[in-house]
């Protein structure tokens, strides 16, 4: 709705590319919040420049090795347009279509303790049920220690401080932190595919 999580993405996007071989694709959900809201709360102009960003399909899930998946917080839980994504996932559960493959996730929270681990960790049960691989954010990134701000990150996935206002954009500590993510992610998705025999 503000460009925080997209923000964050597209810092993803950049890491996963470092790696050799790499195809990235970053593409967002649909809306289900209505016009008249969306242009009541402001996101309606924030939303147009996104329009650019292609709507997933469920079914594309299955064409990726890996995929990094990105929500806003909602009382500590991931918001309801992924949910509802989701959701419409259940055929591609039934055929197990995603084992094997590696999930990951980062969000953004309007304050400091507004729920960054708990909505990670909660999307984490479906990627479960869905027999996908979890990868998260190691220490080996020290971003995560930073003490010298307030700033977002975790081992379980990036994450940015957006402000009660929506106002604050990720900080360069946070987005260091989401260029690792999609670069720890796609360097294991790559030696994963490789000791499959896959090109």
């Amino acid at each position: 709705m503000y460009g925080h999580v997209h923000a964050l993405a597209e810092a993803i996007a950049a890491g996963a590319r470092e790696v050799p071989d790499t195809q990235v694709s970053v593409m967002q959900v649909p809306e289900l919040v209505p016009e008249d809201a969306l242009e009541r709360t402001g996101a309606k102009a924030t939303r147009a420049a996104f329009a650019h960003v292609p709507v997933a399909q469920p079914s594309q899930l299955a064409e990726a090795d890996a995929i990094i998946f990105g929500t806003p917080t909602r009382f500590g839980n991931m918001c309801a347009q992924m949910r509802n994504f989701l959701d419409q996932t259940g055929g591609l559960w039934a055929k197990g279509a995603l084992i094997g493959k590696i999930g990951s996730v980062f969000t953004s929270t309007g304050t400091q303790h507004g729920g960054q681990e708990t909505t990670i960790t909660s999307f984490h049960t479906t990627l479960l049920h869905h027999g996908m691989i979890i990868v998260g954010v190691p220490y080996s990134e020290p971003g995560l220690t930073n003490m010298n701000e307030i700033t977002g990150g975790t081992p379980y996935g990036a994450s940015t401080l957006a402000g009660s206002d929506g106002k604050r954009q990720p900080s360069e500590n946070e987005l260091t932190i989401a260029r690792f993510q999609g670069r720890h992610v796609a360097g294991i998705a790559r030696r994963l595919k490789l000791g499959a025999g896959g090109g």
